[in-house]
């Protein structure tokens, strides 16, 4: 058993030492128990002199670090590089460490790749795979070893005319361009291909078929004008449709009224037409037309209105013959706030009998003087209409509406 000997000890740490380097330059020397002061250091960047001795604890010393200082710390020690085998001092080889051209490391490029240092600049030149590099039609940067996919989309990347028109190489931008106005040996529709023409050839050659085909050109855009005519008609109609009242009324409004009674003065029979309008959804078609210098036992005293039933879209679904009450009014324009207004206002039940209210033909049109409609003659006198605000702001307004029973609605 061994027993520490305070007093022994308290001798020993007191001895004073120097460096075992002190030859090769190191002037560190002091007290033994200030040696792990010494020793900690030796090893930083100002060299092995001591700071000022640190109160430690004597139990944290030991002998055994001064081969510590003298194999690690000491800035004056000899070391040899792993990997380029040269000898440094080993403060000159806290340089060298991360530097050394011999040193086995990674590509920065991430690439996977494993080579000396000294390797490394010209494999991250012309080498790595993950290097980056300027697209040489467009300047753009890629990484190395996908700048061939971008080759296959880069607009500038030239490319030959598909037709062979002779041009050497053309920007794939603007390819399209050349193809549309500059190719000669491009292929194109002839210009009247709306209008049918389906001819087909070489931009150089259109001119020719230009001129031998004016004729056959001219007929096909006189087609196709008649064509679009036609369309344009139907298309009126369905517009005029989609606009007829559906709810059984129609106001119509008579504007201009003293140029147009002019008009029917010096016109026997002048009559004027309402925009047709339907009972209800999918119901009659009606129309009402008016003389505005009288009809019949009205002529040259009165207005004279009268309906109409016309075809209609849905007269197959309907009953016949059209029975339902029509009532017309002359409507009084008076302000409502100074006096009540007075309307002209006649009623009456259609006559079954009547062929005009049975179910018309399909080639009968609005304008068809058989089809004169049923009412008054003597709706009201040019008299009558001048006591009042009948007319107002040269213009009349007339009413028109059919009581349909609630039961057809449903």
């Amino acid at each position: 058993q061994i027993y520490p000997d305070p007093e022994l000890e308290a001798q020993v740490l007191s001895l004073a030492i120097r460096c075992i380097h002190s030859e090769e330059g190191c002037r560190w020397s002091g007290l033994i128990k200030h040696l792990q002061v010494g020793s900690s250091r030796m090893g930083g960047a100002q060299g092995c002199t001591p700071r000022p001795p640190l109160t430690i604890s004597v139990a944290k010393l030991s002998r055994r670090d001064l081969p510590e200082h003298v194999q690690h710390g000491c800035p004056k020690r000899r070391v040899k590089c792993e990997f380029c085998a040269s000898d440094f001092t080993g403060e000159a080889f806290e340089g060298h460490q991360g530097t050394c051209p011999q040193e086995s490391v990674y590509c920065e490029n991430k690439c996977g790749a494993r080579m000396m240092r000294r390797l490394l600049s010209q494999h991250a030149l012309a080498e790595c795979p993950k290097r980056t590099q300027p697209c040489t039609y467009c300047s753009k940067e890629f990484v190395f070893d996908t700048i061939q996919n971008h080759q296959y989309q880069c607009p500038r990347y030239p490319m030959p005319c598909p037709n062979q028109c002779g041009t050497p190489s053309i920007a794939r931008e603007d390819m399209p361009t050349h193809l549309k106005e500059s190719c000669n040996t491009a292929m194109l529709l002839c210009p009247f291909k709306e209008a049918g023409c389906k001819h087909r050839c070489p931009k150089l050659a259109m001119g020719r078929h230009l001129e031998e085909s004016t004729k056959v050109h001219l007929g096909m855009v006189c087609a196709l004008v008649s064509r679009q005519r036609q369309e344009i008609l139907e298309l009126r109609r369905d517009v005029e449709e989609l606009s007829v009242s559906s709810d059984g009324i129609l106001i119509w409004k008579i504007a201009d009224y003293a140029r147009k009674l002019q008009d029917a003065k010096a016109r026997s029979n002048y009559e004027f037409f309402s925009p047709p309008f339907y009972t209800h959804k999918y119901g009659y078609k009606l129309q009402v037309s008016a003389f505005l210098n009288g009809n019949g036992s009205g002529e040259s005293s009165h207005l004279s209105v009268y309906i109409r039933v016309l075809p209609g879209e849905y007269d197959n679904l309907l009953e016949w013959p059209f029975s339902y009450r029509v009532t017309f009014s002359l409507l009084d324009q008076s302000d409502p706030s100074l006096s009540k207004p007075q309307h002209i206002t006649e009623t009456f039940h259609p006559d079954p009998n009547w062929k005009n209210f049975q179910k018309p033909g399909a080639s009968r049109s609005s304008l068809d003087e058989s089809t004169l409609g049923f009412g008054y003659p003597k709706f009201i006198s040019h008299e009558d209409i001048k006591k009042r605000n009948y007319v107002r702001d040269n213009a009349i307004f007339i009413k028109a509406s059919v009581e349909i029973p609630q039961k057809i609605l449903a």
